[in-house]
């Protein structure tokens, strides 16, 4: 490592970061669905444990001194599939439903972004290295996460499917890789974007799993698919070692 920069506590962003994350996003919605609606604890029940575990996890993250990357996509999964209860109880248990539920979490993803900011000057993930910061990027990311099982969920039941809503949400991202390539728009806002349209490419990737064939389907069980989607996630981090984001020090002394 260059002597002028500083190792972040979360994972550089590269192609295996984005593949992990679309694989971690999808195991969020058929895990979450696993315990909410297979195992039938209902989305209140469901949440609650979701929650606990991500308590528990980004308590111990934050705890970490560098980044591991076993207990980064632990947490990862851990937001994610409380994204997709949560999600799923503010929409049909609350009734807000999906357009007042997306625009709920808009909202607070937004604000959580915009008091990163205005108290850090930035919400570049190349800078999460201290508690505060990693305590504003856990609760972004899980904001985020939560919003895009909503726009997923949102843009299958308008009549897309699951099928072509992740088409939709797969366009847009290969639009915004386009835009980081070959444009000057700020890549700290493109990651973000990114992030949370991964989240519904996932949700609707992950309820083809358990759809009939007959309407599009893999038809494979919930439970089967999460084991399936951890399976590979744990062969990926084995196999494509991942190194830790980094900043200059300047940056961090400003």
């Amino acid at each position: 490592m260059d002597h002028d920069t500083i190792l972040s506590k979360v994972p550089a962003v590269t192609l295996t970061f984005w593949i992990i994350k679309i694989l971690a996003t999808t195991l969020g919605e058929t895990g979450g669905d696993t315990v909410s609606m297979t195992m039938n604890l209902g989305y209140l029940a469901a949440t609650a444990i979701f929650l606990a575990a991500l308590a528990v996890l980004v308590v111990l993250q934050i705890a970490a001194k560098k980044f591991h990357p076993f207990l980064y996509w632990a947490t990862i999964i851990a937001s994610t599939t409380a994204g997709t209860t949560m999600a799923d109880f503010a929409d049909r248990s609350l009734g807000i439903g999906y357009p007042g539920g997306s625009l709920l979490l808009f909202a607070l993803v937004m604000a959580s972004l915009a008091i990163w900011y205005r108290t850090e000057g930035t919400v570049s993930v190349a800078t999460v290295n201290t508690p505060r910061v990693e305590a504003f990027y856990w609760i972004t990311i899980t904001f985020s996460q939560t919003l895009g099982t909503a726009l997923g969920d949102w843009a299958a039941d308008s009549g897309l499917g699951y099928g072509g809503g992740a088409l939709v949400f797969g366009a847009a991202l290969a639009v915004i890789a386009a835009l980081y390539f070959r444009s000057s728009v700020s890549h700290v806002l493109l990651f973000w974007a990114a992030f949370i349209l991964t989240r519904p490419l996932g949700a609707t990737v992950g309820d083809c799993f358990d759809n009939p064939v007959a309407q599009g389907g893999l038809n494979i069980s919930r439970p089967l698919a999460t084991a399936i989607l951890a399976a590979i996630i744990l062969v990926l981090i084995v196999a494509l070692p991942q190194r830790a984001g980094e900043h200059p020090k300047s940056a961090a002394a400003a």
